[in-house]
């Protein structure tokens, strides 16, 4: 879900008036999809974020800074060079595309100055940015060769050519009466999808809304409306472009009620056509667009995207080899069938004749009913070597039964150790904390490559959150985390928490040995439960016990404890009570 180009036009007025004339002192690169351009005004300094993210591509102003990593990309570095110190003359929208133009005028050798644009294409899985010069492309975020795309090219010195354009019409510049004649133009398409083909720069949530202005449902045919309703549509969609040009502009973020984290809509004007949905209001669009890409979870720190995808592949080859080890397990517990083959080949064999039967049958000298066995044979050997060969089996199978137990325990562990990974990734939210995920795995051996050096990275730090009786509770992001607070941080006589069998934090209750109240264990049991790999779940089992019954085995590994005496607790997270906590947390 993102804004339609209708509803970009109010915020690249937004952004001009704010950042035009400004100096841009900075330029970052958070992750491989958004720049942030520091731009300093007349006391005040502005954060623009541009990201290029599919799932919500924007360009909005930041009310706090981001993470960057030590070392900034390639493409921050063009950036760096060719924008930074120069000032912004403007900013500009193509039409009503989702596109917008960032021209900024740098000094040049010569006292000249020359202005560069930073190409803003905000088109979902397709956006990228661009930097151009006098129409020849410098560089790009995301290159584009000709076995990619054979519309055109973005490459570095080739000629910028706009996206193809679209046979629309400019509502903003056009006679409505000339857009009614092109919604009234295929008599069987759906009113929405006529005026989704007809106006430049509308999404299905502006067509949704000038059919709802209209009093139509989206799905009528243009062919049963008769005059009357076109003059609806024509007058709701009047009143649509009054709203978006309005002043104040009024942006609304509509949530799904029973989730509130999932986007319904997102514009500009106000919108009447989900009644039901959770409306949002906020002062400018930036302010909006900064809230959807918390919601989107646009932002994704550098190299969590990655561990992501090497912990699922590490843990799902794991799961592989543990159901062909049980394979193998089921296949050495049938050792003791060679044996009896062998035996009853040591009793039976002066009876037949080397290489002369694939398979005999004999009375099983171990069977007390007189049942007979049908032992099959390697023509190529004689009887003696094929006897030889069942106990060699069965010797080699006893021997596989205990190694294979031992094999399948260490599987056993390492999903269980991935999967507490997993877990931590989803906790983490700072560069500091991704680096201390990136040295474990190092560590483990499931990733070639040496440990991150300790930088300016934000501190890796626990979240803090205050009990109802006043008490600290704390709860580790990642293993190392989990192990600095159950054998360092926690006093002997403070409560520890953890789901039952399940990967997730380790989390203290800070009591020091005082009376739990059922407020207190209640919160910490639903912290556990949430910041696990159960989180969405309900009736989830967390054990809790003193500190002081909770060891650390010598050698094992980051974040596995054994402990005794516990008690378990049933929870059901409330989403909506945990997301304000998390909002509100503290870091210790």
């Amino acid at each position: 879900m993102s804004l339609d180009g209708f509803s970009m036009r109010p915020l690249v007025r937004e952004l001009d008036a704010a950042l035009a004339g400004g100096r841009i002192d900075k330029i970052t690169q958070p992750n491989k999809q958004s720049i942030v351009l520091s731009v300093r005004q007349p006391g005040q300094n502005y954060l623009l974020h541009i990201s290029t993210n599919s799932q919500n591509p924007s360009a909005h102003l930041l009310s706090r800074p981001l993470e960057n990593p030590p070392e900034p990309p390639v493409f921050c570095m063009v950036l760096r060079k060719q924008l930074e110190t120069g000032r912004i003359a403007g900013i500009r929208q193509h039409g009503l595309d989702r596109l917008l133009l960032l021209d900024v005028d740098s000094l040049a050798a010569g006292g000249k100055i020359v202005t560069k644009t930073l190409v803003i294409e905000l088109m979902g899985k397709y956006s990228n940015l661009i930097l151009v010069q006098d129409g020849t492309i410098i560089d790009a975020l995301r290159k584009i060769g000709a076995n990619n795309s054979r519309v055109r090219t973005v490459l570095p010195g080739d000629a910028y050519v706009l996206p193809p354009a679209q046979d629309k019409l400019d509502v903003l510049m056009e006679s409505l009466d000339v857009v009614i004649e092109r919604v009234r133009a295929d008599a069987e398409q759906r009113l929405d999808k006529a005026l989704l083909t007809a106006c430049l720069g509308f999404g299905p949530v502006t067509a949704k809304e000038v059919c709802f202005g209209a009093g139509l449902a989206p799905s009528t045919r243009i062919g049963t409306l008769e005059d009357v309703d076109f003059a609806a549509v024509k007058r709701s969609l009047a009143e649509t472009i009054a709203a978006a040009q309005a002043e104040p502009l009024q942006p609304v973020l509509i949530l799904d009620q029973a989730q509130n984290s999932k986007v319904l809509a997102m514009s500009a004007f106000p919108l009447h056509y989900l009644p039901h949905g959770v409306t949002l209001t906020f002062p400018t669009l930036s302010a909006l667009l900064e809230k959807a890409d918390t919601l989107a979870g646009s932002y994704v720190l550098p190299d969590k995207e990655r561990f992501q995808k090497l912990v699922k592949n590490e843990k799902r080859r794991a799961e592989n080899k543990l159901a062909k080890l049980d394979e193998e397990i089921a296949a050495a517990e049938n050792a003791e069938e060679w044996k009896i083959r062998g035996d009853n080949l040591m009793t039976y064999q002066y009876q037949f004749q080397d290489r002369a039967d694939a398979a005999i049958t004999v009375p099983d000298i171990y069977s007390e009913t007189g049942a007979t066995i049908t032992i099959p044979l390697d023509q190529r050997y004689t009887l003696v070597e094929n006897m030889q060969a069942c106990y060699k089996k069965y010797d080699k199978l006893k021997r596989a039964q205990q190694l294979l137990r031992e094999q399948r325990h260490a599987c056993e562990a390492s999903i269980d150790y991935l999967a507490s990974i997993e877990a931590s990734l989803l906790a983490s939210s700072s560069l500091g904390e991704i680096a201390e995920i990136h040295n474990e795995l190092v560590a483990g051996g499931y990733l070639q490559e040496r440990p991150k050096r300790k930088n300016n990275d934000k501190p890796s730090r626990p979240f803090q959150f205050t009990a109802p009786s006043g008490a600290t509770v704390l709860v580790g992001k990642n293993n190392y985390q989990n192990d600095r607070l159950t054998t360092k941080v926690a006093s002997y006589n403070d409560t520890w928490f953890h789901t039952q069998k399940i990967p997730g934090s380790h989390v203290i209750l800070r009591n020091g040995g005082a009376p739990l109240t059922d407020e207190d264990i209640d919160l910490a049991a639903s912290l556990a439960a949430y910041f696990s790999q159960a989180r969405g779940g309900s009736l989830i089992p967390v054990d809790y016990t003193e500190i002081r019954h909770v060891k650390k085995p010598a050698g094992s590994r980051p974040g596995f404890v054994i402990f005794t005496d516990q008690k378990t607790l049933y929870v059901t997270p409330d989403e909506q009570e945990m997301s304000a906590l998390l909002a509100s947390a503290e870091t210790k």
